[in-house]
């Protein structure tokens, strides 16, 4: 069966359209449709689907090229073919700018009507396929961009989270900047990348942190950063893209705002003149300031209240040691000594700080011992040992009710711990004291014992050193008995207190182990 296709004829002579419709229905499958009014027919298009239409020029109210330029308006898939009993050129070429696809002249063989349909629904079929492919080719480039801004899209919150998780636990306002310029480096793939600030007083800026992270770059970023003039962005607080120009580098400068105030300057360098930074850079750097801002606020906040109150703290220990002057600088000294085993024996330098920290205040709850029992110039009786043995909790006590250094809290409780469970307060042994507990205690014990006191005078080195080797595994952790002779034989402790540097000598390294009546607890030399 041939295909069923509507066909629609329009023209105010009834008689051709009688003549159509009858010879269309009776040789082919189609359905025609009849009009003599150009406007009903315009609206029987637009209620059905009419997959071809022959209409007459000549018609009333509205004629057939303004009909078909209409329709097209409507449906350009719809072929026309225009009929028409005075053909002049002007109407053809109208007919052919309102996309009428054939144009007949009256009087006309029937049999040209079927031949013209099949024809013309071949082009259309063309017509419509070029138009899908089209719609198909330009649907694929619009999904193409949607992709492409989707990955964008991606990568923006990649580098967001990027920044956000390198950000999330600085370490101080240094930390904070090295992150903010490695941060700058990575993402931007920049070759240099400096923070710096500007004395109002000086025109060359200070560089608080570079990357990469080498030393004598810092003189060559200073004065590329005054021949780029940098100080314009730090006084006008505008950032600044300059593009890579008579060969020099591309420089890409943004301010870091605290409280609309510029504190610093970041500033990049690209020194490949085939590239340059992009805006898409300054975004990058501008959410990255933007963030860490607040860490820069807030980290100077944190280290001025911390500092004023390790000051305030610091006073108290400073107060304790100068009514015995015996014990001046002890405080001291034992954070010199901890700090320099806890680097032999592998501590981070987040550990390094807190027994830097633990060292200055270790003795601090000695402030609640009575000056009788504390400067008492001969042996404690128990009764007064049991209250000099109440300084590590009262200590421990003090810094806790500040928030800020809960574990620097326990090295301080745990320093008189015995690593074979005999000490005080708590009597724990082995692993279970802390491990920056027993390298306090070391230094601590060390100390007290090359020291004068109220209650006797310092030993002589060799006695003091041979103490701490016999009281491996009982006192101490064997452990870090090796960290301290190590550390010791690197650098004597005596001389590393007065800020020199010393090597023992042989003799020094190997002392013969001690074995004199004093042997036994150290409590009765450190407390």
């Amino acid at each position: 069966m041939k295909e069923c296709l509507n066909i629609m004829i329009v023209d105010d002579e009834r008689t051709i359209l009688q003549i159509f419709k009858e010879y269309l229905e009776a040789t082919t499958n189609y359905r025609v449709i009849t009009e003599t009014n150009g406007l009903i027919a315009l609206d029987i298009i637009k209620q059905q689907k009419i997959d071809c239409c022959f209409l007459d020029i000549s018609m009333p109210e509205i004629d057939g090229i303004e009909l078909a330029r209409i329709i097209h308006l409507y449906d350009n898939t719809i072929p026309i073919v225009i009929i028409t009993g005075h053909p002049t050129v002007h109407n053809a070429i109208e007919t052919l700018k309102n996309g009428v696809v054939d144009f007949l002249t009256k009087p006309f063989e029937m049999s040209r009507i079927q031949q013209t349909i099949q024809r013309v629904m071949k082009e259309r079929e063309l017509f419509v396929n070029r138009i899908l492919l089209k719609e198909a080719t330009e649907k694929n480039q619009e999904i193409l961009k949607i992709n492409q801004e989707l990955q964008q899209k991606l990568r923006e919150v990649e580098v967001i989270n990027f920044i956000l998780q390198k950000l999330e636990n600085p370490s101080g306002t240094k930390g904070v900047l090295n992150a903010l310029v490695n941060l700058a480096g990575e993402i931007t793939k920049c070759d240099e990348a400096y923070f710096c600030i500007f004395d109002k007083k000086h025109k060359d800026p200070t560089i608080l942190a570079s990357y990469p992270n080498i030393c004598n770059n810092i003189a060559a970023g200073i004065e590329n950063i005054v021949k780029h003039n940098i100080k314009k962005v730090a006084d006008e607080g505008m950032p600044l893209i300059i593009k890579s120009n008579n060969n020099c580098s591309s420089t890409m400068a943004i301010p870091l705002k605290i409280k609309s105030n510029t504190f610093g300057v970041l500033v990049l360098f690209i020194n490949d003149k085939d590239r340059h930074f992009i805006k898409k850079d300054l975004y990058y750097m501008n959410f990255l300031l933007d963030k860490a801002s607040s860490l820069v606020e807030n980290q100077v906040l944190y280290e001025n209240i911390f500092e004023n109150l390790f000051s305030t703290l610091y006073a108290f220990v400073k107060i304790i040691e100068a009514k015995d002057p015996y014990t001046k600088e002890h405080s001291h000294r034992v954070s010199l000594y901890a700090r320099s085993i806890g680097n032999t024996a592998g501590c981070s330098q987040e550990d390094v700080d807190k027994l830097n920290i633990c060292g200055l205040l270790h003795d601090i709850g000695k402030i609640g011992t009575p000056d009788s029992i504390l400067l008492k110039p001969g042996k404690l009786s128990e009764e007064e040992f049991n209250v000099i043995k109440k300084h590590p909790v009262i200590g421990s006590d003090i810094i806790g009710h500040l928030g800020m250094w809960l574990e620097e809290c326990n090295i301080i409780y745990h320093h008189h711990e015995r690593f074979d469970g005999r000490g005080y307060p708590d009597g724990i042994k082995g692993e279970n004291i802390p491990m920056l507990s027993r390298i306090l205690s070391i230094a601590d014990v060390y100390d007290a014992l090359t020291s004068d006191r109220s209650y006797r005078k310092k030993m002589e080195e060799h006695i003091a050193l041979n103490i701490i080797r016999d009281n491996s595994g009982s006192q101490f952790d064997p452990k870090v008995v090796d960290a301290f002779f190590e550390s010791y034989n690197q650098c004597d402790f005596k001389l590393l207190s007065q800020g020199g540097n010393y090597k023992p000598n042989e003799q020094e390294q190997y002392l013969p182990l001690y074995s004199g009546s004093e042997k036994g607890s150290l409590n009765s030399y450190s407390y």
